[in-house]
């Protein structure tokens, strides 16, 4: 497995955090860990990491909140590693955008599993994605247009990769709209509504490229030359 870059391993627990750092270090990873969500930060805002396994509860606020607020920027694989391990506790980690939830205590071995599923997913957004002068950077949830970074919200950095996947190609409402939310979309205006306001500011952001989102009413929309 390609190990370059490394793991931010986010935990309060010292004796937890040593054992972790052991056992990976063992396997040839790079690591970094933060023992708060302000350490977290500053390390992300430094060099992002590869993947990050983050614990919930920390002296310093909310693991599902810090990742909530993560995922405004960032893709990066995230494993959520808590002793909370009720039904809601898990689809609130799951829901602000963890990629897996492991609690605590947990086998070592069932550990590694789920790290190296997480290193699995960094590789395949590892790949920059290129269409004319912008570019997107799926590990990072970043993208650029002749080198300027986009400032994309999370829907919008997930649209626009839909868009530069399938470039010159309709995109239906509908499989848009999935792709983005994750979830089907409803029969309503509301949704459709969602998805042309969100569509609209991406358009903008875009503006100056060569390339613009048509739509084709009640259908759908593709990225193409202007």
């Amino acid at each position: 497995m390609d190990k370059q870059g490394y793991l931010l391993l986010v935990e309060d627990d010292p004796m937890i955090q040593m054992n972790n750092m052991r056992l990976l270090e063992r396997r040839g990873y790079s690591l970094r860990q933060a023992f708060t969500l302000a350490e977290a930060r500053e390390i992300i805002a430094q060099e992002p990491p590869r993947a990050i396994v983050l614990d919930i509860m920390l002296p310093d606020g909310n693991g599902v909140d810090f990742l909530a607020e993560l995922r405004e920027t960032s893709n990066v694989p995230v494993l959520m590693l808590t002793a909370l391990g009720t039904r809601d506790d898990i689809l609130k980690g799951l829901a602000a955008g963890g990629d897996n939830y492991l609690t605590k205590p947990y086998d070592r071995v069932v550990f590694l599993s789920h790290v190296e599923a997480l290193l699995r997913r960094s590789e395949t957004l590892a790949e920059m994605l290129v269409y004319g002068p912008i570019k997107i950077e799926p590990a990072s949830g970043r993208a650029f247009v002749d080198g300027e970074d986009l400032v994309l919200t999370q829907k919008e950095f997930f649209m626009l990769q839909q868009f530069v996947q399938h470039p010159n190609k309709l995109l239906m409402a509908d499989f848009l709209y999935e792709k983005v939310w994750g979830q089907e979309m409803l029969d309503d205006d509301a949704s459709r509504v969602s998805l042309r306001n969100a569509v609209s500011k991406l358009r903008k952001k875009i503006s100056g490229s060569g390339y613009t989102i048509s739509s084709e009413y009640g259908e759908g929309y593709m990225l193409e030359p202007e």
